[in-house]
C-alpha cells in the first residue's frame, strides 16, 4: 500500500482536500510526511489560467481560477508526484507531465496571468492552515454548495488564515514562493544522461 492508494471525497474546497490528504498521510505513513507539500497557485490579481481541469471548457479544459491548491509527494530527487483532484490527468501524475500540461508556459501569457506557487511543507500546512469557509458562502450567508460534513479546520491561533496562503508576496505567509520557472527547477530534476557513459582520455 502507498499514498497512491488513498481515495478521497471531492469537496468544494481544494485547500481542505489537500489538508485532509496531509492529515491522512500523517496518520497512515508518518515517515512520508516530510516529503509532502501543499502547493497554492495564484497571483496578485487572482487570475490564473490552468489547463486540463474538470471545470474547464473546450477540448483543452482551460479554466481561470482565483487560486488553486494541489498536493505533492517528493520521495526522491528524481521522483515527484502531483495529486490534483480537479485535473483530468491521471491521479496522481508525474510532476513534469502535470506542470507541462496544466501550466504550459508563461511566455504566451500577459504578466497579469503569470502563475506563482506557494509551497508549504505538509507538517506546517497541518499546523497553520485554518478556514471558516467564508469564501463558500453567498453575500446573504447561504452556502454556494453544501459544505463538507466535518467541522471547519481551525487552529489555536486563527480561525481563518486562507488569505495568507493565497498571497504570493515573498516574505509574507508560510512556505516559499516561486515563479513557474523556479518552481519547475526546484522539483524537476531531468535524468542525468551522462550516467552509464564513459569518457575517453
Amino acid at each position: 500500500t502507498s499514498i497512491n492508494a488513498f481515495l478521497f471525497f471531492l469537496f468544494n474546497s481544494s485547500e481542505e482536500n489537500v489538508w485532509k490528504l496531509c492529515e491522512q498521510v500523517k496518520k497512515t505513513y508518518p515517515s512520508e510526511l516530510p516529503k509532502c507539500y501543499a502547493v497554492f497557485v495564484s497571483n496578485e490579481r487572482r487570475t490564473v489560467p490552468l489547463w486540463r481541469q474538470k471545470a474547464g471548457r473546450g477540448d483543452e479544459k482551460l479554466v481561470i481560477w482565483d487560486y488553486h491548491v494541489f498536493f505533492m509527494h517528493n520521495p526522491s530527487p528524481n521522483r515527484c508526484l502531483v495529486f490534483d483532484l480537479d485535473t483530468t490527468l491521471p491521479f496522481p501524475t508525474y510532476f513534469h507531465k502535470y506542470v507541462t500540461e496544466t501550466f504550459r508556459s508563461d511566455y504566451a501569457l500577459t504578466p497579469e496571468h503569470h502563475r506563482f506557487f506557494r509551497v508549504i511543507a505538509a507538517e506546517k500546512y497541518l499546523a497553520e492552515f485554518s478556514s471558516d469557509r467564508r469564501h463558500m458562502r453567498r453575500p446573504d450567508g447561504s452556502w454556494i454548495k453544501p459544505p463538507p460534513s466535518y467541522p471547519p479546520i481551525q487552529t489555536s491561533a486563527s480561525t481563518h488564515s486562507l488569505d495568507d496562503f493565497i498571497c504570493m508576496k515573498p516574505g509574507k505567509g508560510p512556505g516559499a514562493v516561486y515563479d513557474l520557472l523556479h518552481f519547475v527547477q526546484q522539483f524537476y530534476k531531468p535524468p542525468d544522461r551522462n550516467i552509464g557513459t564513459k569518457t575517453q582520455n
